[in-house]
């Protein structure tokens, strides 16, 4: 005891002691706050996979089958992702009125985000895809225009236009107009490659690359825009050029050539 009583009286004992309180706090803290924050993230996420179920099952099911494997009126979503259900649901793509046309258009979507948001937990739980980009990822700080230009026409002009304008595919498909589409739609476009569009996952086309493409639209169908070689015919291309080059171009030449021809047989009348 007087050996025990001694060392309490040590200088360090006290040190000693709060250490070991500290210790005792700091192991009860990380054995209790933590696991609770986890089990609510946990409950929060699973009411979020719950409700967008729900609305799955009124809404999808019938064409893409009870658990989203897919049936004759509908492909699969296993493995989708959040971002093809935020493209496809926040367009108004989906739930399509019919599946017999060779193209779903775009309509007044009928969910909120938040629905959006559910539908599109729900279905990333069926299979690892793509997730709901971020504002960081598309928008238009530190973007490069002019390679965004330079990829817009390498990968995408074919079908879109050189500047987004939209186009004529075959069996009645067509690639829509991309002015006034929101930023974060057309990197999902990209991203998971809708309908007749080819994906262009961050192995073909990095995040950064699918930045600038974005800011090339931006500034080529912004409202400010600048026509740098005059009249731009509505951009669409060299179909409405060639048109006005024949309608007005030959018409304005068959004019001047029956002005010359009448002037001579008045001049030879004379």
């Amino acid at each position: 005891m007087k050996k025990l009583s001694a060392r309490r009286r040590h200088p360090m004992a006290a040190v000693v002691v709060l250490l070991i309180a500290l210790a005792a706090v700091a192991g009860l803290y990380s054995t209790l706050k933590p696991a609770g924050r986890a089990e609510a993230d946990e409950t929060a996420q699973s009411l979020t996979i719950t409700e967008g179920q729900r609305l799955y099952s009124v809404g999808c099911a019938s064409c893409h089958g009870t658990g989203g494997q897919g049936s004759s009126d509908g492909p699969s979503l296993v493995g989708v992702g959040a971002a093809a259900v935020d493209f496809q649901v926040s367009t108004g793509r989906m739930p399509a009125a019919t599946s017999q046309a060779a193209q779903i258009p775009k309509k007044k979507n009928i969910y909120s985000q938040a629905e959006i948001d559910q539908l599109a937990t729900y279905i990333a739980s069926l299979g690892a895809g793509p997730a709901v980009p971020t504002e960081e990822q598309f928008g238009p700080e530190g973007a490069d225009i002019a390679k965004g230009g330079e990829l817009f026409r390498t990968n995408c002009a074919m079908c879109h236009n050189f500047t987004g304008k939209g186009g004529a595919l075959t069996h009645g498909k067509f690639a829509p107009s991309l002015e006034g589409v929101a930023p974060k739609h057309i990197y999902e476009a990209m991203l998971t490659g809708p309908q007749n569009m080819p994906s262009f996952p961050n192995t073909t086309l990095s995040e950064k690359n699918k930045k600038d493409i974005i800011a090339y639209l931006n500034a080529v169908n912004g409202d400010d825009t600048v026509e740098p070689g005059g009249l731009g015919l509505g951009g669409l291309g060299p179909v409405s050029e060639g048109l006005f080059a024949w309608i007005f171009g030959l018409g304005a030449l068959i004019a001047v050539a029956v002005w010359v021809a009448a002037r001579t047989a008045k001049a030879k009348k004379s």
